[in-house]
């Protein structure tokens, strides 16, 4: 009985917190009392929870609905977990690694294929042997990457032919500053904002940070309700749920709400009891069922034969993959609605070639996976990728990148190399490219020397545009760009024709 009082003890003092937060934030709204857990999450009264308050639930709880076992109905599960967003991951590395042109082809105003001077691409660390102009450049993910790239090898050993088919992509030149976490290149909260979210959680990263990764979210973006939760390994994605302690009783938000039903069902506690302090749980006010269709298996990727088929031999017990897999297997599947992967150590100057493209063959690795994820539980995916900084090569020292071909040793940080990159994955065929992305996969421009050129795009100077470059191209994708001024509340980088130019696709859904 104690753990019972110990339990009602403190739903009711969060329930009183909670009331007070949603009167405060209705009367200076002005919008009505949400109902529904969506509606706590868009009015941000909520984070990482399923938690709704339902005025009136004594009438909703029937005698048939106390009668069934104890858990929540989890927003009809299936199809419908999540708010019907397209998954978002962002991979943040962090230290200044390389994207553009060992990587990731970038060139002059014409796009991807508009070659640099090969004195350029000798900066982003390829010698003339393997210039683009020489080589060519590789569309199996429909944005030029180049042939040699150890990123591509990663992406290419965790994707299946009819995956590959189905993603596209833009890379967009802009500088940021090197090795450094002040750079505020995560959108995750703007992400959010645009509507993202999961049965569980808004956001989750791997990193115990505000922005779940390395580089800090703008400030104009941030909404402490929507702070990520940590979902680093499988006992984090399953805690998502609820779970149990030592001792067996219940933990977690959903697991509490569980155990006042359980507590009602044998009598320990009145129905007035139960209606006054059941506040934990998202709830079904139409069937007033309490079945859950989301178990903790439900929740373990390691019990998910879709990513043991992807990280086979152990590989989910490997640091990079274990994380990678738990942030894939919540938001991919609608528990969260938007995450990052953090990796670390991609500060690469004067590290051996073979180290750091063997670095960059593990995240290539992991987009990869994400890929197949997404495309064995047939789901739309968006994929950033950024990092801190960049890097530019010695053009005095060839080596050995670890696979055979000889490239530059990567010599010092630059900001002026740098990029990013959006990846696509639709179940529906290969994404449309739109705007100045059509044909050219590219968003600003390199010149010939190998630096951003920073008047080539409003954020190719502004890492705080980007990221909300980032969320309007995410908007953009569900053809929502229209509300972009309203989700970030006048984002710098302007809104309507100024920013139409810069949505790299076509909807997907």
């Amino acid at each position: 009985m104690s753990k019972y009082r110990e339990q009602l003890r403190r739903a009711e003092a969060e329930h009183r917190r909670l009331e007070q937060k949603i009167a405060e934030a209705c009367r200076k709204s002005g919008h009505a009392r949400p109902k529904t857990r969506r509606e706590f999450l868009n009015q941000g009264l909520i984070a990482g929870v399923s938690t709704v308050f339902l005025p009136s639930l004594a009438t909703l709880l029937s005698r048939n609905a106390h009668a069934q076992d104890a858990a929540c109905v989890i927003d009809g599960g299936g199809a419908g977990l999540g708010a019907g967003k397209i998954p978002f991951l962002g991979i943040d590395q962090g230290g200044g690694a390389n994207i553009a042109g060992s990587n990731i082809m970038v060139g002059g105003v014409g796009g991807q294929e508009d070659f640099l001077d090969a004195a350029g691409y000798a900066k982003l660390g390829l010698p003339n042997a393997i210039i683009p102009q020489t080589v060519g450049v590789d569309r199996s993910f429909g944005i030029a990457m180049h042939p040699n790239s150890a990123l591509l090898r990663g992406m290419l050993d965790k994707t299946s032919a009819a995956t590959r088919a189905n993603v596209n992509g833009v890379i967009i030149p802009a500088r940021s500053e090197n090795d450094t976490d002040e750079n505020p290149h995560n959108p995750i909260y703007g992400i959010a904002r645009a509507g993202a979210s999961g049965e569980f959680a808004a956001t989750i990263g791997t990193r115990n940070s505000d922005s779940g990764g390395r580089s800090v979210a703008p400030d104009s973006m941030v909404v402490d309700a929507l702070r990520p939760v940590r979902v680093r390994e499988a006992s984090d994605a399953v805690g998502l749920g609820g779970g149990a302690n030592e001792e067996g009783f219940p933990n977690g938000r959903v697991a509490e709400a569980s155990a006042i039903l359980s507590a009602l069902k044998l009598g320990k506690i009145t129905e007035q009891q139960a209606t006054k302090d059941l506040v934990q749980c998202g709830f079904d006010k139409t069937t007033a069922t309490f079945n859950t269709v989301v178990t903790p298996d439900d929740l373990n990727p390691n019990l998910d034969t879709n990513l043991q088929a992807i990280f086979p031999n152990g590989e989910l017990d490997d640091g990079n993959f274990e994380k990678a897999a738990a942030a894939m297997k919540v938001v991919i599947n609608g528990y969260a609605g938007a995450g990052t992967i953090e990796y670390g150590g991609r500060d690469y100057h004067q590290d051996p070639r073979p180290e750091t493209d063997g670095k960059d063959f593990v995240v290539g690795q992991v987009i990869g996976a994400a890929l197949e994820y997404a495309a064995l539980q047939t789901q739309p995916l968006m994929l950033y990728l950024f990092s801190d900084g960049a890097v530019a090569a010695d053009r005095n020292l060839q080596e050995d990148d670890g696979n055979g071909t000889t490239k530059f040793r990567w010599r010092s940080d630059n900001s002026q190399t740098a990029a990013s990159a959006i990846l696509v994955y639709s179940p529906n065929g290969q994404p449309v490219l739109r705007g100045d992305a059509t044909a050219t996969n590219q968003l600003g421009n390199f010149d010939n020397e190998g630096n951003v050129v920073t008047s080539s795009s409003p954020f190719a100077n502004s890492v705080t545009a980007l990221a909300e470059m980032v969320v309007l191209n995410y908007m953009g994708l569900h053809g929502e760009q229209a509300n972009f001024g309203t989700v970030l509340n006048n984002p710098g980088i302007g809104t309507g024709a100024a920013v139409d130019p810069f949505i790299a696709f076509d909807p997907i859904v």
